[in-house]
């Protein structure tokens, strides 16, 4: 049994937000920290007060984490960026709100007494003596503390408070992991009840120390138990937040009362709220204690058995579960039922079953796959799960191209721009008309090269995809057999192909990880229009279709020469037999795609000569369930570090590069020895999937670290710790659970089937009263468990097999604490 606990983050959008450029404007952008470590960061929107983001993020994470906090920041190309303001969540607030947060969230300033971070090891002892006892505080060790200087660390010492009294360490020089080792003792007045208060500062020559956190120990506590020792969180200080009145932890709102939750079209003014402005959030923690296995077994082969019988099932549970999942939540019911198909080699089935019973409930074929039904959710999920490295080979050029050249492209008379066309000294005003003509003939190339390369990829496209559209037109080919409905299988499979997961992808490239930032406006604009014209044959150039739009008259030949291509295609990929699917799916699965793989830049430590940046090496990396790789192209012959020898993947602070997306991959070499390789990464966002991607796939190696050193071994010292002993323990803590959720993840069948338990679990009055509708026993509250006897019909059959899992749970014992060197004790304030 393991406790798992994960964030879905999506960061909407931004309102109000105050002018940092000189052009009256910013380029905000938005990153999330955890405990104060950066996790994701936005694309940057250019010029605009009022960004639009739409970005969405599932992050894993231990269950020990205290807080996550968004900042909002204004990108500078010359200068250092400006900070603009920050929502700070704690988890306390969202593990009190069930569906999480949504809703607007007024930015606030960022106080550096409030910006604070890492953890203090202290030992604390109350010793005998005469004629009075004496407190005795050891100040061993501080780990993750914030760098305040320009070189990326600090220098920091702690100053002691006691009954009027204050004692100082010395200083550490340029550490963010600092070793004191220092005692100091106060005396103990008896019946005293002021607190021991330990500060950390990083110490300046010219300006003011700067505040790098405390701990406040309640004195009774330490009475009683007479010694502790542990880490302690380092908090800020609140002295300016009590003066005003706030009851902030860390400057994160503790409670939900404090957030002003407007709806999502009118937030507060800016200066309504001394022009921060206002930032859209929808956040929502999740902690799931997840069972062994074979608990899940009944509830598995229950749900695979209704699957596998089809629409001749007894109970048509499937049904039941589409009727009682509201509509806010059919898309995630939809995934983890999906997920939970695909690892059991269902998947098809399962959508097959979807298909059937949607084709019986409709009678226009128009109106077929239409709406947000469970259907239409799961072909949506599937089709990510299971087809985004397929979008990726197939829209992936064209997406680039069209970022490349950013041509000015518009078919909309009313919408056109006129601009002065020629070189220099005989510049004309370019007419309308050209403006049209030129706009037509870009698409008219774009989306002649889309068909193509669509046309092109029937045997690229994955044989459980293939196999399922198979069904989808067979069905909906015997649900509407007549001539007048003969495109009608063809739109049943464009209305998922195309107009559920091509389109959106070319619409919104940097949500599908096409791009790795969001399009400026004119590109905006080509990729709508091209969007609009694959739906057009999407939809096989239907009279509707046309009547909408009558602007894109321009591209109907491109588009009715493509609605042939389309159904050529379409024709092609769905005739694939049993034993070719089979074949294909055999060989795809010997051939193990990577996992993650691109450019990045090496330094492996051989113990000679400086560390710098400039000893980088740039090659290509491939990361597979066996091994990460790397050579000077993906075609070179290439030095292998075997997944099983990995011990950690995990960051390297700012300074020893002065870079701050450098990480480090420790390992073992075929000898047994330690290694170690640093690898630059060229954001905060590649940093963090690559270090994500390697957490996962070496997740049950043996021998995994739970400390390491975040700095190099330069000289003869760690450059974070100062320590001269080279293989000793490390300074800081592993975090081998943070990780983010990626679409080629690997299914995690206990999880999906705990997630799809929660769920039924939340409409089980719902399922108890269509029970009794079912079996005309109105008296009945809840399903009879006899000895060894279970019922005979599915739906009650699952309502036992919830009761069951519920007293699972309540007889599982908790999941130990996550292994980490100390303990971290429960600040007392």
């Amino acid at each position: 049994m393991a406790k798992r606990s994960s964030l879905s983050i999506r960061i909407v959008e931004g309102k109000n937000l105050p002018a940092k450029d000189i052009n009256g404007s910013s380029d905000p952008y938005c990153i999330v920290k955890v405990d104060n470590e950066p996790i994701i960061r936005t694309a940057t929107v250019w010029k605009t007060l009022c960004p639009f983001w739409g970005e969405e993020y599932q992050v894993h994470l231990p269950p020990t984490f205290h807080a996550v906090a968004f900042y909002v920041l204004d990108e500078d190309a010359l200068s250092r960026d400006d900070v603009i303001g920050k929502v700070c969540l704690t988890r306390d607030t969202l593990a009190s709100l069930p569906k999480g947060f949504t809703g607007w969230a007024h930015l606030t300033e960022v106080d550096p007494d409030e910006e604070v971070q890492g953890e203090i090891h202290l030992r604390l002892e109350v010793v005998p003596g005469t004629p009075a006892r004496r407190l005795r505080c050891s100040v061993l060790e501080a780990r993750d503390l914030a760098p305040k200087d320009r070189n990326g660390a600090s220098d920091p010492f702690v100053r002691v408070h006691y009954n009027g009294r204050t004692q100082e360490t010395s200083v550490v020089k340029k550490s963010c992991y600092p070793r004191w080792n220092e005692t100091f003792e106060f005396e103990l007045e008896e019946g005293a009840a002021e607190a021991l208060c330990i500060e950390a500062w990083d110490w300046d020559l010219v300006s003011r120390n700067d505040f790098l956190g405390k701990v406040v120990v309640n004195m009774q506590r330490l009475y009683a138990a007479q010694q502790e020792e542990g880490w302690f969180r380092l908090q800020p200080d609140q002295s300016k937040s009590q003066r005003g009145g706030k009851e902030q932890v860390a400057g994160c709102v503790s409670s939900p009362k404090h957030f002003q939750r407007t709806g999502p079209g009118s937030p507060l003014t800016a200066s309504a709220r001394g022009s921060l402005g206002s930032l859209q959030l929808e956040v929502r923690l999740r902690d799931e204690v997840v069972l062994p296995s074979r608990c899940y077994q009944p509830l598995v082969q229950l749900l695979c058995r209704e699957v596998k019988l089809g629409t001749q099932g007894p109970g048509q549970l499937i049904t039941i579960i589409e009727e009682t999942t509201s509509t806010d939540r059919r898309q995630e019911v939809a995934t983890n039922l999906l997920k939970l198909f695909l690892g059991q080699g269902l998947a098809k089935d399962f959508l097959d079953l979807l298909f059937q019973l949607e084709l019986g409930r409709t009678s226009e074929a128009n109106t077929l796959f239409r709406s947000n039904s469970l259907a239409s959710k799961s072909m949506e999920s599937f089709l990510k799960v299971a087809g985004m490295r397929y979008l990726h080979g197939v829209l992936g050029p064209i997406i680039d191209r069209v970022f490349e050249e950013k041509k000015y492209v518009e078919l909309d008379p009313s919408k056109v721009e006129v601009k002065d066309v020629g070189c220099s000294g005989l510049h004309r005003p370019q007419t309308e008309a050209e403006v049209l003509e030129q706009s037509a003939q870009t698409l008219r190339a774009h989306l002649g090269a889309l068909l193509s390369a669509l046309c092109r990829s029937v045997r690229a496209c994955p044989a459980v995809i293939r196999a399922t559209f198979r069904q989808l037109f067979r069905r909906v080919r015997e649900r509407f057999p007549s001539a007048q409905y003969e495109n009608v299988p063809f739109i049943a499979v464009t209305s998922f192909l195309c107009l559920r997961f091509f389109s959106p992808a070319i619409m919104s490239p940097k949500l599908f990880h096409l791009r790795e930032r969001h399009a400026d406006a004119r590109t905006s604009r080509t990729l709508l229009l091209l969007a609009k014209a694959v739906q057009n044959v999407g939809n096989m150039d239907s009279p509707v279709s046309r009547a909408k739009e009558a602007w894109m008259e321009p591209l109907q030949p491109t588009v009715r020469q493509g609605v042939a291509q389309l159904k050529d295609f379409i024709t092609k990929l769905v005739d694939i037999e049993e034993k070719e699917e089979l074949d294909l799916q055999r060989t795809l699965s010997l051939q193990a795609p990577p996992v993650k793989e691109g450019t990045l830049f090496i330094h492996r430590t051989k113990g000679k000569g400086p560390l710098t940046s400039s000893s980088f090496k740039k090659l290509h990396f491939s990361l597979t369930t066996e091994a990460l790789s790397f050579a000077k192209t993906p075609s070179s012959k290439s030095t292998l570090i075997k997944l099983a020898n990995i011990r950690a993947a995990e960051k390297v602070e700012e300074k020893s590069f002065s870079s701050s997306h450098v990480m480090q991959v420790i390992y073992t070499d075929e000898a047994g020895r330690p290694q170690t390789a640093y690898l630059q990464c060229k954001c905060v966002n590649e940093l963090n999937q690559w270090l994500s991607a390697l957490r996962k796939v070496s997740v049950n190696n043996s021998g995994l670290l739970g400390t390491y050193h975040p700095g190099v071994f330069r000289g003869d010292k760690w450059s974070c710790c100062h320590q001269k002993d080279k293989t000793g323990r490390g300074c800081d803590k592993t975090r081998s659970r943070v990780t983010l959720q990626e679409w080629n993840d690997p299914l995690d069948h206990d999880l999906e089937a705990q997630l799809v338990y929660r769920h039924l679990l939340g409409v089980e009055a719902v399922l108890r009263e269509k029970h009794r509708e079912l079996s005309g026993d109105t008296e009945a509250d809840a399903v009879p468990a006899g000895s060894g006897e279970a019922p005979t019909d599915p739906l009650g059959e699952l309502l036992q097999v919830l009761q069951d899992l519920r007293e699972a749970h309540s007889a599982s014992p908790p999941g130990p604490p996550p292994s980490e060197p100390g303990r971290l004790l429960e600040l007392q304030t």
